[in-house]
């Protein structure tokens, strides 16, 4: 077993999008007018791509525009003292409408959690896809 600097069992790759696949909710790490942001989006696994769904005018959609940004998601359990963490980095980029891909990603399970501005959810038509470029994940483990 594999522990990095701080006793925290590292994941192998497998390991680690496997957990990635059972998250409902990441943080997307971006820059936004040259400060570091960090916004919760819920994703779909689709092969070794994240796929975020957005408004095509949202914030979130014109500052990840072929960026490099990063995305977090983990799955914690206080009382047991467990749990686990992983992060993917990639370059980020719009599937652009009317393109074949973009009707695939319209079926992933992939529904906003909240309407916008009194939008109904199929109004969110903006996907935004990232590579899974690099990925990490540690598991934390209980000692007792």
């Amino acid at each position: 077993m594999k522990v990095d600097s701080t006793d925290l069992r590292v994941l192998s790759r497998a390991e680690s999008m496997q957990l990635l696949a059972s998250a409902p909710l990441g943080r997307i790490v971006f820059t936004d007018r040259a400060l570091p942001a960090i916004q919760p989006v819920n994703y779909a696994l689709d092969g070794e791509r994240l796929v975020i769904r957005t408004r095509a005018g949202s914030k979130l959609a014109a500052a990840v525009r072929d960026a490099v940004v990063a995305l977090e998601a983990d799955a914690f359990d206080e009382a047991g003292r467990t749990g686990w963490s992983v992060t993917v980095i990639g370059h980020a980029c719009a599937v652009p409408e009317g393109r074949e891909e973009f009707s695939r990603l319209a079926h992933l399970p992939l529904a906003p959690w909240m309407p916008r501005d009194g939008q109904r959810p199929e109004h969110r038509d903006h996907y935004i896809v990232l590579p899974v470029e690099q990925i990490s994940g540690r598991r934390v483990e209980a000692y007792f």
